[in-house]
């Protein structure tokens, strides 16, 4: 929501600052008080373009900035990222606008931010009624994903997604193998010279560490044997043998614990160093006994790394890098070699999964229809409710023919190709009329003002639970309705605050006394030494200021005690949900 609006030398505002609260803010003041002004200090900050007529006399230039919570829910996290735009850690979002004279500027959490990128984050905060630019509903592509997140279709649209994934990720690896087919052709000798090379010497996976191993073992064969032999005598068999000392050490240590428990800890170390050194000569004796003097077997294994070398040269430098390449050539040959096969398996794949597509797409698209029927019933009622009786309201349905398309459509009794789109087969677009013997048109080209705004409330609140923009502004929605009628928008409006925060500039009291909260602009001449001049303002009213408010909208200037008795009534009811 939008928390607080700070503006600065912009146009009659000298500085102002207002907190919004969640619900419904009304926003009232008489005709020049400098609402639009205030509007159009929103429309910076929602990336309309700047003039440089807008900055007060005399200012050196205008600053609008507008803080904004829970701007960590929706895609909003992903797409400030996606600009290098760090979200702050309590989910606040500022967005803050200066125009001079000679340039505009624009920030986003203090960070720098071109005009297209201010318009990409407005659209996931606010909906501006009353200037088409900011209005989601009047852009087409928002749509079907408006039915669909009325209907709770996300289940069935994301079955549908996984197999469009599906089915694109197999035309793309065919057409990648089509592409390939004149190059695997040429690769296929090459490859086949290369693989014969290979499976010939026929490498074996961790085969050069063994060998090496062995092959160092064989040509140190005369050193290991000398050497195991001489540790042999040195612990076992001259005449001075360590082990023979040990024993001399053991038994006069056993002699000396029988007298004194203090050598029993002493003892049993050297009785392990005994075990030690016995099994240390068994194992040289062992090992000098098992050496082998195989000249034969040593240039044999020479001969084989000297192969094995050979490959790793020519084919990556190491065992496992040429063992890859075989893998990856041999691959690459069994695809040349059957590359017609190859080409029919995946044909096979795509069919299997299009037929796939092609259910989810008609399932998904019979849903579709059904919740268009309900939202088309229940929205010309609520067009009803807001004045217009003859609201027409149509979700159109269209699908593209395509005879390469990836879906097949049931048409009678014949079966049509459709593009499938990343949605779906569908194109919705809704349509609207509002007057008797004329033809729905599509909604982007309904008439401006006070009309379109309330047939923008009428779509707002009834698909007010699954529209995910949080703050919604109405101007002139007033336009044109009175009595009854204006009662109705009002209602429909404070119905719409239970899902959004809603900013509403209204002239109906009707209307003012059911806001959440109550704001007016006012405009008034400050003397100053260079002159006097025009200063516009906001304040949030108080219980009392608010029926004096809500009463001059009804009489005027000259308040008498029963226009201020019928805003009492007008606010209370409103407080009651009676209208």
């Amino acid at each position: 929501m939008l928390r607080s609006l700070h503006i600065r030398d912009y146009a009659l505002i000298e500085q102002l600052e207002v907190e919004f609260d969640s619900g419904l803010n009304i926003i009232t003041g008489e005709t020049g008080a400098g609402k639009s002004i205030l509007l159009g200090a929103l429309g910076l900050i929602l990336g309309e373009r700047a003039s440089t007529e807008a900055v007060r006399a005399g200012a050196k230039k205008a600053v609008v900035e507008g803080l904004f919570d829970d701007a960590n829910e929706g895609g909003l996290p992903h797409l400030l990222r996606s600009h290098e735009i760090e979200p702050y850690p309590s989910g606040a979002l500022v967005v803050r606008r200066e125009v001079s004279a000679s340039h505009s500027r624009a920030f986003i959490n203090d960070t720098p931010a071109t005009l297209t990128v201010l318009r990409a984050i407005a659209e996931h905060l606010i909906d501006l009624h009353g200037q088409h630019e900011h209005q989601s509903l009047l852009r087409t592509e928002t749509h079907l994903e408006l039915l669909d997140d009325f209907g709770g279709l996300g289940g069935l649209v994301e079955t549908y997604r996984t197999h469009f994934e599906e089915v694109a990720r197999l035309h793309r690896k065919r057409a990648d193998l089509v592409k390939r087919e004149s190059e695997l052709q040429q690769q296929k000798a090459l490859f086949e010279f290369q693989i014969e090379e290979i499976d010939r010497v026929d490498p074996q996976p961790n085969e050069e560490e063994s060998l090496d191993a062995e092959r160092r073992i064989l040509e140190n064969a005369e050193t290991l044997f000398e050497a195991t032999a001489s540790l042999y005598e040195l612990l076992y068999e001259s005449e001075d043998a360590i082990y023979d000392r040990l024993v001399v050490v053991r038994n006069g240590l056993r002699d000396l614990a029988r007298i004194d428990g203090a050598f029993e800890a002493t003892l049993g170390e050297v009785q392990s160093a005994e075990i030690i050194v016995e099994e240390a000569t068994k194992f040289l004796q062992d090992y000098n006994a098992r050496i082998e003097f195989n000249p034969e077997r040593l240039e044999s294994i020479r001969e084989r790394l000297g192969e094995l070398e050979g490959l790793k040269r020519k084919y990556g430098g190491s065992l496992d890098a040429v063992l890859e390449h075989r893998k990856e050539i041999g691959a690459t040959y069994d695809l040349a070699a059957d590359f017609e096969g190859a080409i029919a398996r995946i044909d096979g794949q795509i069919a299997e999964a299009q037929a796939k597509l092609s259910d989810a797409a008609y399932r998904l698209s019979q849903k579709r229809h059904e919740v268009a029927e309900r939202i088309e019933e229940m929205i010309q009622q609520e067009l009803a409710d807001l004045g217009m009786p003859h609201g027409q309201f149509v979700v159109d349905f269209s699908r593209e023919p395509d005879d390469a398309g990836w879906i097949a459509w049931p048409d009678g009794k014949d079966t049509v190709c459709l593009r499938a789109l990343p949605t779906g087969a569908d194109l919705v677009e809704f349509y609207i009329t509002t007057n008797v013997g004329e033809a729905p048109r599509p909604l982007a080209k309904v008439a401006s003002g006070g009309e379109v705004s309330r047939i923008m409330l009428a779509l707002k609140t009834i698909l007010a639970k699954s529209e995910r923009l949080p703050i919604l502004v109405f101007d002139e929605i007033d336009v044109g309705i009175s009595g009854e009628v204006a009662r109705r928008v009002g209602e429909s409006m404070q119905r719409l605050g239970a899902y959004h925060q809603i900013i509403a500039i209204t002239h109906l009291p009707q209307i003012a006394a059911l806001g959440d909260h109550h704001f007016l602009v006012e405009k008034h001449v400050e003397e100053a030494p260079k002159g006097a001049r025009t200063k516009t303002g906001i304040r949030r009213l108080s219980d009392e200021e608010r029926t004096r408010e809500v009463a001059s909208l009804t009489s005027g200037e000259a308040l008498s005690e029963a226009a201020l008795e019928s805003a009492r009534e007008l606010i209370s009811a409103g407080k009651r949900g009676e209208g």
